[in-house]
């Protein structure tokens, strides 16, 4: 099953299930966040959930795309409570990545941090069922005023030194009234970066990160395939600038996604009731590891079969929104 979430020309919001070419509206509920709510409530799974409340009015999925009416597939009515987070170094990534580790694997002293993260991961980010594997590097992106509808432009603020795509698999969470995160599924992702800034210096990715980042347009409800295999593609003026393959799913990752959940959650602080969590899990293919610049006009697009349509957004300036020494003092 697939869950979009979409606002009609009034600007009333409905959840749609995806059915070929329509998004048919589940009756009785506004938002995909209420409808978790509902199923953890009743003890039911999500899909459950939309069969109790039933399906109505049909709309062509394809228009509501066009007219940028589709939201992000979940959300929060106070962008504080949701956090957008995710993890590095997670996915086995190219052949002379994995060569370049096994060959430095005998003297941990020569490894760099990137590196050492890495090959932890290789050997204890799997661990059995019900036990606590390595824990990945994780990075703090934002709340849910930094997440762009799939179809709007990403802002880039003047200070960016790049702008940069990063195609991913995110996992999508509620927090229920009993305190317990509840994964609704998963969907496609963009998490936007600056990785000229990051490539400076390593201590500047929690900086690199404090952009802007997509996900959906589909929410896909259940388990996930080990493999995945997805298109990320950079137009610029209506030609293909850069395209490659992206890689996801456990068969393609160094960490089990059950031991990224677990390394996230096992915080109290991001276990507070009725929250949403946002997570991104990775990477292994970057457009600028190939020497592409990205500039004001260009068009991502992170496509794969098994979520539906494909994440589209575009990059567009902003103005400074804070300026040195303009802090007001009391």
């Amino acid at each position: 099953m697939h869950l979009v979430q979409f606002e009609l020309s009034n600007g009333e919001r409905r959840v749609g299930v995806v059915e070929g070419g329509l998004a048919r509206e589940v009756q009785d509920v506004r938002a995909v966040r209420d409808l978790a709510l509902a199923a953890i409530e009743a003890g039911v799974s999500l899909a459950q959930q939309v069969q109790a409340f039933g399906l109505g009015i049909s709309h062509d999925y394809a228009e509501l795309r066009e007219r940028l009416r589709i939201l992000p597939p979940l959300d929060h009515p106070d962008p504080a409570h949701l956090l957008v987070s995710g993890t590095g170094l997670t996915h086995l990534g190219s052949a002379s990545a994995r060569d370049k580790m096994h060959q430095q694997a005998g003297d941990e002293a020569t490894l760099t941090d990137t590196l050492r993260i890495f090959k932890w991961g290789v050997e204890g980010g799997k661990p059995a069922a019900g036990q606590a594997g390595v824990q990945p590097e994780w990075f703090y992106k934002g709340d849910g005023s930094i997440v762009v509808r799939p179809g709007q432009p990403f802002p880039l603020p003047p200070f960016a030194e790049d702008a940069g795509e990063e195609p991913e698999l995110t996992g999508l969470y509620v927090i229920g009234h009993d305190g317990k995160p509840y994964r609704l599924g998963f969907a496609l992702g963009n998490e936007f970066s600056d990785h000229v800034m990051e490539r400076k210096n390593y201590l500047y990715l929690a900086h690199s990160k404090l952009r802007s980042c997509s996900f959906g347009p589909e929410l896909r409800v259940g388990e996930l395939p080990p493999h995945l295999a997805g298109t990320s593609r950079i137009l610029r003026d209506g030609e293909t600038l850069w395209q490659n393959e992206f890689l996801s799913g456990e068969a393609n990752m160094c960490h089990s996604l059950a031991n990224l959940e677990y390394h996230h959650f096992k915080y109290a602080q991001f276990l507070r009731p009725g929250d949403v969590h946002i997570h991104f899990f990775g990477t292994a293919t970057l457009s600028f590891a190939d020497g592409v610049r990205t500039r004001p006009g260009d068009v991502f697009e992170i496509s794969q079969a098994e979520f539906g349509a494909p994440l589209v957004n575009g990059i567009a300036p902003i103005d400074a929104v804070f300026a040195p020494g303009s802090i007001g003092t009391l």
